[in-house]
């Protein structure tokens, strides 16, 4: 079954009249009017066609921009997790350096390097360390920057007696700061990130020690994405990506200072030498990124920078600008749809005023009307089976039982069968997909049946080579010239590229939740670390004491000190549980508790014992009626007590610093005060301490970050973290007439 006719008017109008032998009068003044109708006609489709046109262009610019904004935002959401998963890297070994210049045999190490005894057991004590951190090796330089111990001192690689005096992390250190450095190994030729830490003897540094740390888990991850990402140094010099060949090149030209300076520190390798990266840089101007070109390969590449200030470094990442072509082609193809639909339409109305005009002809031109008019029907028919094999959408007709009648050629290469192969089949047809024929079914029954969804239905096809192929089906009535309903017309999309494109993106999402979830272990082990330092330091103590007791024969005292022993680890049990469940944010672990119990208890746990061993005076100033709040009880006393025993020790520095001196301190009181203000119920640490200046301030609760050469400087913000995750804030203030005041605020319970 062909397309319907579609009825034109006659290309000619030359009506003679053998018996006056030319045209009559009234016959002329006819014609006339007609062919001036046509001309109008012709100047209403040429506007149509233009509109036509105008559509396509827009749809495709529409289109080109909408993806590349997609793409930058795309970009800029992954930059911000690659840049968290680099800074987390770079950052957590950083404490080991530190950590390790603070043990005093590294410091009788340096003092006495010829003691064979004395090394040896620096070896072993750096390769326990080493083992349980989980970094790539750590060692000891002497001023002169050569190693003295290291983790790797058995193996065929070790760094002992190496001389690493020109690496900059190494220069830093002796000049007293923390060093960080990104190279290639001297000794192994593998490359990886070192950070140093200075070795103090009598306020003198003696030495250094650094560590280094391997990021090729970094380069797996950006290994599996489909697209190229790429970390550039200070200079521009790329030092980490996922494209091997790239590594080391310029992305700009370099001073001679600045190549000397890398070859002296053969930061990437002896032999190393400058030679630029293999693309072209084409700037967008109203773009948040560049676009790189590479020739080689012919691929184009938009690139999008996340700078990292903090670590000195560039991280790039690169999506391939196809993407936006095959955006701009899809949206010619729907737009070149519409358009057709336009002109069709504007070709029925046009037809439909001539067919008006022809109705109100003289009877006496209604023969060399019906031979012009059957002439113009042939040439339209023509020129419309032209317009729909043209068509990239495909189009199948059916007629009540579900016999195919008509298919067009879009629709033929969908399917790779031949409209010869098709037409005057019944279901179940050659392109049906083996797995889905209860789903062809019902969606042929309820298309037959009059209830196909308006929206469509999506479909999975088996092209005659055996591929897959995606569709969707909108089917409507297929009504003749009579207005009778005679079967049924649907339209089908080939939509797989874009079922394709939606299982990348997928991919991509797991890469990035993988990475998340690398960044909460970090973070769920330094929280674990930190918050038993307090029962494991109780246990150790009351087990002094039963050792003490025993020998001395107080069987009684002895007792209570195992039992406030087991309570402590049963304590530290628990802690490890309720930490576990809040890193993964279980929000069972809250349940109705007082705040003015949980003072009470943290006095009892360690604060009042530590409070008269300050020789400090412990005040309480607590609300008179129970404060409920939902939290979680054992972490709030952790919370409580370390702040306590943070105000106690600022108390102790400014004491000592006040003898040492000479001058008088303020009387040495610990103030605990709950008080509740609108549903919130608040619980205040006040001290006599140095108080808060405003650049320590500025920077109190950043992890790591610490005032004490003992610290680790993650107590405050595990603190934070905890309060927040029970719905409540820690702040801090200076307090009038010295110290500081720490509260925390936490949504009052309804008192059972």
């Amino acid at each position: 079954m062909g397309p319907p006719h579609i009825p034109a008017m006659p290309m000619d109008e030359r009506v003679t009249d053998a018996a006056h032998g030319g045209t009559p009068p009234a016959q002329s003044a006819t014609t006339f009017s007609r062919l001036r109708a046509a001309l109008r006609g012709t100047g209403s489709m040429a506007a149509v066609l233009g509109v036509a046109v105008l559509l396509v262009l827009g749809a495709g610019e529409w289109a080109t921009r909408d993806e590349l904004d997609t793409q930058w935002d795309n970009l800029r959401r992954s930059g911000e997790v690659q840049a968290l998963a680099l800074r987390g890297v770079a950052t957590r070994y950083s404490y080991l350096p530190f950590t390790a210049a603070q043990q005093p045999l590294v410091a009788a190490l340096l003092r006495d390097p010829d003691s064979r005894s004395v090394r040896d057991a620096a070896n072993t004590y750096l390769q326990t360390v080493n083992a349980h951190a989980g970094s790539d090796t750590l060692y000891v330089m002497d001023a002169n920057g050569l190693t003295l111990a290291s983790s790797n001192w058995n193996t065929p690689s070790s760094f002992v007696d190496q001389n690493y005096s020109n690496r900059p992390y190494f220069r830093d250190a002796l000049q007293g700061l923390a060093g960080r450095f990104y190279g290639v190994g001297k000794t192994t030729g593998e490359p990886g990130l070192f950070a140093s830490a200075p070795v103090y003897d009598d306020g003198k540094v003696i030495g250094v020690v650094a560590v280094k740390v391997q990021m090729q888990p970094i380069v797996d991850t950006w290994a599996q994405l489909r697209d190229p990402v790429f970390l550039a140094d200070e200079r521009g010099i790329l030092f980490l990506g996922s494209v091997a060949p790239w590594l080391y090149k310029t992305t700009r030209p370099l001073s001679a200072q600045d190549v000397l300076q890398v070859q002296h520190d053969e930061q990437y390798g002896a032999r190393w030498a400058p030679q630029p990266v293999p693309w072209q840089v084409r700037q967008r101007d109203d773009q948040p990124g560049v676009e790189l070109k590479l020739p080689s390969s012919g691929k184009n590449y938009l690139a999008f920078e996340e700078p990292l200030p903090d670590l000195g470094w560039t991280l790039t990442l690169t999506a391939d600008s196809k993407v936006v072509a095959q955006a701009r082609q899809q949206a010619w193809v729907l737009a070149t749809l519409a358009s057709g639909l336009l002109v069709l339409g504007a070709l029925y109305w046009q037809l439909r005023e001539r067919r008006l005009q022809e109705n109100r002809q003289a009877r006496i031109e209604l023969e060399q009307r019906v031979l012009e008019r059957t002439h113009a029907l042939q040439q339209a028919q023509a020129f419309r089976q032209s317009m729909e094999d043209s068509l990239l959408v495909g189009m199948r007709a059916r007629d009540l039982e579900g016999r195919i009648v008509y298919v067009n050629a879009a629709m033929c290469d969908m399917v790779g069968y031949s409209a010869d192969e098709l037409i005057g089949c019944l279901p179940p047809y050659p392109y049906w997909h083996p797995d889905d024929l209860d789903r062809h079914w019902n969606d042929s029954d309820t298309a037959l049946a009059g209830k196909a969804a308006p929206q469509g239905n999506e479909n999975r096809l088996r092209h005659r080579n055996g591929s897959d192929v995606y569709t969707m089906f909108y089917t409507a009535q297929l009504i003749d010239g009579d207005g009778k309903h005679i079967g049924w017309m649907s339209s089908v999309v080939d939509i797989t590229a874009q079922k394709r494109a939606e299982e990348q993106q997928q991919q991509r999402e797991a890469q990035l939740q993988r990475v998340q979830r690398v960044i909460t272990v970090g973070e769920m082990a330094s929280t674990l670390a930190h918050e038993l330092n307090q029962p494991l330091a109780a246990l150790v103590n009351y087990a002094a004491a039963a050792r003490s007791l025993a020998a001395q024969g107080k069987t009684e005292l002895l007792n209570d000190s195992l039992t406030a022993l087991s309570a402590q680890a049963l304590r530290a049990a628990d802690i490890v549980g309720r930490i576990r469940r809040w890193v993964r944010q279980h929000p069972e672990a809250r349940e109705p508790c007082d705040l003015n119990a949980a003072v009470d208890q943290s006095l009892d746990l360690l604060l009042r014992a530590e409070a008269r061993r300050h020789g400090v005076v412990v005040r309480l100033d607590l609300a008179q009626a129970s404060l409920q709040v939902h939290a979680d009880r054992v972490l709030l006393e952790q919370v409580v007590l370390n702040l306590g025993l943070n105000a106690l020790q600022a108390m102790q520095a400014m004491q000592t610093a006040a003898k040492a001196l000479h001058t008088a301190t303020h009387p040495q009181e610990l103030l605990l005060r709950t008080t509740t203000d609108a549903g919130q119920a608040s619980l205040q640490v006040l001290d006599r301490g140095p108080g808060l200046p405003p650049e320590i301030a500025e920077r109190l609760f950043e992890p790591f970050f610490t005032t004490r050469s003992d610290g680790l400087g993650l107590g405050l913000n595990i603190c934070r973290s905890i309060v927040e995750s029970m719905g409540g804030e820690l702040l801090a203030r200076n307090r009038e007439g010295g110290g500081a005041i720490f509260e925390i605020r936490l949504p009052q319970a309804p008192t059972p």
